[in-house]
Order: C-alpha cells, then structure tokens, then sequence
C-alpha cells in the first residue's frame, strides 16, 4: 500500500517540481514585472472571486433545499447541478456563449441597451461559475445533510421561524463544510480555461495567457508565467485552508 500510494504521490509531486526547477531567478523576476501578466493575475482572481460569491448567494439555499426536502424529480436535479463538472468545458464554453450572445434573447436584451457580454469580465464571471459552482453546491448539501434535523424540529416547536432556524442554527452549523466548497469553488474557477477562452479571449486570465504564451513562443516562454499563478493560487489556497481549520479547531 505504501509503494502504491508513493508512486501516485510521485506522479503528482514530480511534474510540478520539474517545472518549478526548470525556471531560473532572471526569467521570474521578468515574469513578475510583466505588465500583461501583472493584469492577467488581478482579472483572474476577482473574476474568481465574484463568480464564487454572487452564485454562492443562490448556491446555498439551493442546497439547503436539496439536503432538508424529498421531493419528485429530485434525484433528476441533483444530476443536473453536476452535469457541468463531467462535459467537456469546450461544451461548457459553448453552452455559455450561446446564452449570451447576441443572437439569443439574454443577448439580445442586453444588446439593446448597450450592454455586450462576449469578450467581457461579466462572461468569464459566467464561464468560471458554470464549471465551479457544483463544487459549492455539493458541499453544501452535504454541510446541511450533517446538521441534526431535532435540533431544527426542537426550534420549530418553540416558535422560531423558518428564516431563524436557518441563520441561527441551520447555517452556524454547516458553515464549515459551506466555506470548504467555497474555496474550490474559487479554486475551481481560477483555474478553468476551456469554458473561459471560448466567451473571452481577451483579455487573458492566467490559464489562457499561459496557452497563448505556449502556442506562440512554446514551453520556455510559457512556463515562468505558469509557475508564477501556481505560487499565487496554492498561496491563497493553503491560506484559505489554514483559516478553515484553525477555525474549525476552535
């Protein structure tokens, strides 16, 4: 078991050392102070960010839902709110694309007032909400799942409203597993290209500047720009870790 587990370990941990042993001090420091990059990176992590914030606000009573109610067609919803994470996300992409472009009614609508999402933050926001957001919804179902139903039944008895029960019992009690799915939600949508470079190539997040810069100068070129976004993501991501923990510790 353990020479089978190090050998899965390896296979992780060996591309990635390769990669980051492979870039030297002068090509990082010029990687860093690259204005195209520096922009790239700030698209990136905000657009991230809002997508996981603005989804999550319906994420999450969407999963309360599914984890407190059994109802028809259940089971059916619960498949669909993973279809996004098993299709390809050049289906994804295109799937997005066709509800925002101009020629569909969302499009249109927004076309007549002046408002144009292809080639916008607003369509990597969708784009990267798209693909993450079963990764907050599943662990929020989950979260919900674990909190004991007596103690919601025991409010119920005593008065409180539905709307108490949730913020005051329901969601204290899940917020845990509820932060998890946020941070790979955000992770997840950070990280996403396929869906993201079909709605806007420009301008570039990170994960489609990394391919650019690989498809037009090749390896060498590409890969400061790609280690420089892995330090940037696994720093926020183990600091988002961290903070889970020490309070889940508490």
């Amino acid at each position: 078991m353990l020479f089978l587990g190090g050998l899965v370990l390896m296979f992780i941990i060996a591309p990635l050392t390769g990669m980051f042993l492979s870039v030297d001090a002068t090509q990082m420091r010029d990687t860093i102070y690259d204005p195209k990059v520096a922009s790239s990176i700030r698209l990136t992590l905000w657009t991230s960010m809002v997508a996981a914030l603005l989804f999550g606000l319906g994420a999450i009573p969407l999963a309360y839902l599914l984890a407190r109610n059994r109802f028809p067609f259940r089971h059916i919803i619960l498949g669909i709110i993973n279809v996004p994470i098993v299709i390809p996300h050049s289906a994804a992409g295109i799937a997005i694309l066709g509800f925002i472009s101009r020629d569909s009614s969302v499009g249109a609508a927004a076309s007549a007032i002046g408002i144009n999402f292809v080639g916008q933050p607003i369509a990597i926001v969708l784009a990267m909400a798209f693909v993450s957001v079963p990764f907050l919804l599943n662990a929020a179902i989950d979260a919900f799942s674990n909190v004991p139903e007596k103690l919601e039944k025991a409010a119920f008895n005593l008065g409180a409203s539905h709307f108490r029960v949730f913020f005051s019992i329901s969601l204290p009690l899940a917020w845990r597993g509820i932060l998890s799915g946020f941070v790979m939600m955000w992770a997840r949508g950070m990280s996403e290209f396929g869906a993201v470079v079909i709605v806007a190539y420009h301008p570039m997040v990170m994960p489609v500047l990394i391919w650019d810069r690989f498809a037009a100068f090749g390896l060498k070129y590409a890969t400061p720009a790609a280690v420089l976004f892995m330090g940037i993501t696994l720093t926020f991501f183990i600091m988002m870790r961290v903070v889970s923990r020490s309070n889940k510790s508490e």
